[in-house]
């Protein structure tokens, strides 16, 4: 890496209040060279709102294989650039984690300036178990990628937490009811907006009543993980008479007692004293 390398800083956005804006985000975007941003018409917005003067440079699903190279280019010439999402923390649910890759990639060092995250934001306000969670996202549209992703969140028993569009909230809601069946959720709309409100309520009757309104606003669905499964326990008897087909197989009776033990959660001596007495 050149002594002269710049530096990509990503910074994070305000999610619906600018007061959220840290005087650290601006001073990144006042003193950098460049400011990749996934629309730049919003960006600009929030340029212009904070009186800020920058270069802007689009980077967004369709254009970052060509704009990446262009961008790590400028970075190695020794430009430090910015990047931003229209809301939120770029790189999360976003195509700038491929510019993050490429910048450690070419060895160009890559920096952070935390901001507004509706991920933590919403889990924190559902009300529903924290300590351990997994974000999921949008929804793939496609029906056979949407089926296996959900097809495989059925037993997941860590929180989930998905984002919607307001015009897909109903169709994701009922998806996730087949799925997973009936569960705890919390609906949160328009973080840090005007609006913002939580809902707490299940999926069947949150199916419900997307049936008689229409969804409005920016969602997050924060959706109940599963409930453990619940262990078979065994009878000593049983236990004893799996040991037994365990010794037809060829295990002596201390090993055959101690693997049907194990396998129906009880004691070696307690399977090991009756298969003994059988035999």
């Amino acid at each position: 890496m050149s002594q002269d390398c710049g530096r990509l800083t990503l910074v994070g956005t305000p999610i619906g209040n600018l007061s959220d804006f840290s005087p650290r985000a601006i001073e990144a975007l006042q003193t950098c060279d460049f400011i990749a941003a996934e629309d730049t018409r919003v960006t600009l917005k929030l340029l212009n709102h904070f009186g800020i003067q920058k270069p802007l440079v689009s980077y967004h699903d369709h254009n970052r294989r060509e704009r990446g190279e262009q961008l790590c280019a400028r970075l190695l010439n020794g430009e430090n650039g910015v990047l931003v999402s229209d809301a939120g923390m770029p790189a999360i649910s976003d195509p700038g984690e491929d510019l993050v890759d490429l910048c450690h990639q070419k060895g160009i060092p890559v920096g952070v300036v935390p901001g507004p995250t509706a991920v933590c934001s919403a889990l924190a306000l559902a009300g529903l178990p924290t300590g351990r969670f997994t974000f999921e996202g949008f929804l793939d549209v496609n029906k056979k990628p949407r089926r296996a992703h959900l097809d495989s969140l059925k037993g997941e028993a860590r929180t989930m937490v998905f984002y919607e569009a307001p015009h897909k909230l109903k169709v994701t809601l009922s998806d996730l009811l087949t799925a997973l069946g009936d569960r705890r959720i919390a609906l949160v709309r328009e973080i840090t907006k005007i609006h913002e409100e939580v809902i707490r309520t299940t999926l069947q009757e949150a199916c419900h009543k997307y049936e008689q309104e229409d969804p409005r606003g920016e969602f997050v669905i924060v959706v109940e993980g599963a409930a453990p499964a619940e262990k078979t326990v065994a009878t000593p008897e049983e236990a004893a008479a799996l040991a037994k087909a365990y010794l037809r197989e060829g295990m002596s009776p201390s090993e055959a007692a101690k693997t049907a033990a194990a396998e129906c959660g009880l004691k070696k001596g307690e399977v090991y004293r009756l298969l003994i007495k059988e035999n």
